[in-house]
């Protein structure tokens, strides 16, 4: 497919410009990282392509999920070291409110930043308005997720009864996205750029999830058990992220930031990058431009968990899911 095709002219230059940020010495540690595909990963593109991450001892094999089932229990199971998803997702398996069935207490923390969910409820053509889909199905990643519970929200604040519509599962973004275009279901919540490249193949954006507020949306997370054993490791993958958030927001970089969106996300045009761009590298609303967690939004998390998920527990405090202590090593204070 041409987005694919154009994958290797864009990443064929890190051979290049990676290698002047190449550290000399001992080959770097590679860390297996697990994310859902989307354009909130030009962080990590970024870092990978101009070799940031090698630059802090590190290297990144970079895997996308299916699902956030997946996700979970493979980095619980070990076959990952590091995770990017939605902070909902760790909350959910801390408190035994997971989709899948795991092993009681899991150390899974986040310690890293992402954005506040660049969420949107998107539908098929022939729904023009929240009183149309009446009746019509909706699909969510699963039903205890995050994104679930902020479609539910939504749905509720416009007027529709979780009666009025029936839920299906559908898997990650990218998943919903296809299987809205092929009709399969009326709505679901996509993520920029996925509600850009919908509205070009005629589907239509009733409403943005900003409207409820802060939100913590995407965040790294791993096991306590294995950042306490690799916190060099973590650290280095925390400076290299960052160093590639701070290459993507220079605006001298735009065309090749661009031409990385049109690579790697699929049915993205030149045209529509440009748009992407503008509303992932917002000023105010883009990507978390010093990669730290937003403790409001994570509270918002935790009030959307508390009123919907099961069995029904009243969550408040937001630092019994994260570290902040490997933020401070690797940065200062947030």
């Amino acid at each position: 497919m041409a987005w694919r095709s154009l994958a290797g002219l864009v990443f064929a230059c890190a051979l290049v410009a990676g290698a002047d940020a190449q550290a000399p010495g001992a080959p770097p540690t590679l860390l297996r990282v697990i994310a859902f595909d989307g354009g909130w990963n030009l962080p990590l593109w970024a870092a990978q392509r101009q070799g940031f991450f090698e630059a802090n001892g590190v290297s990144v094999q970079l895997s996308f999920t299916p699902t956030s089932v997946y996700l979970i229990t493979s980095l619980l199971d070990g076959k990952f070291d590091i995770a990017l998803a939605l902070m909902d997702n760790y909350v959910a398996y801390q408190e035994g409110q997971g989709e899948a069935k795991i092993p009681d207490n899991p150390d899974l923390f986040a310690f890293l930043g992402g954005d506040g969910g660049f969420a949107s409820i998107v539908a098929s053509p022939a729904v023009k308005s929240f009183a149309d889909l009446k009746g019509k199905t909706v699909s969510v990643d699963a039903m205890t997720t995050g994104f679930a519970f902020l479609t539910r929200e939504m749905l509720a604040r416009n007027g529709i009864a979780e009666t009025d519509v029936t839920f299906v599962r559908a898997g990650g973004t990218p998943n919903r996205y296809r299987e809205l275009l092929a009709g399969k279901q009326d709505a679901t919540m996509l993520r920029t750029p996925f509600d850009l490249t919908g509205k070009a193949r005629g589907l239509n954006v009733l409403a943005y999830a900003e409207s409820l507020g802060a939100y913590q949306g995407s965040a790294a997370a791993a096991r306590r058990s294995w950042a306490a054993s690799h916190e060099k490791e973590l650290i280095g993958f925390m400076r290299g992220y960052r160093a590639g958030l701070d290459w993507i927001y220079d605006r001298a970089n735009r065309e090749i930031v661009e031409a990385i969106l049109v690579a790697n996300q699929r049915d993205m045009t030149p045209a529509l990058a440009k748009q992407a761009y503008d509303l992932l590298l917002a000023d105010k609303g883009g990507l978390t431009r010093d990669a730290s967690l937003d403790m409001n939004g994570i509270r918002t998390v935790l009030e959307l968990r508390s009123k919907y998920a099961t069995p029904r527990k009243t969550l408040t405090d937001p630092m019994k899911y994260v570290d902040l202590s490997y933020y401070e090593k690797a940065f200062g204070k947030q």
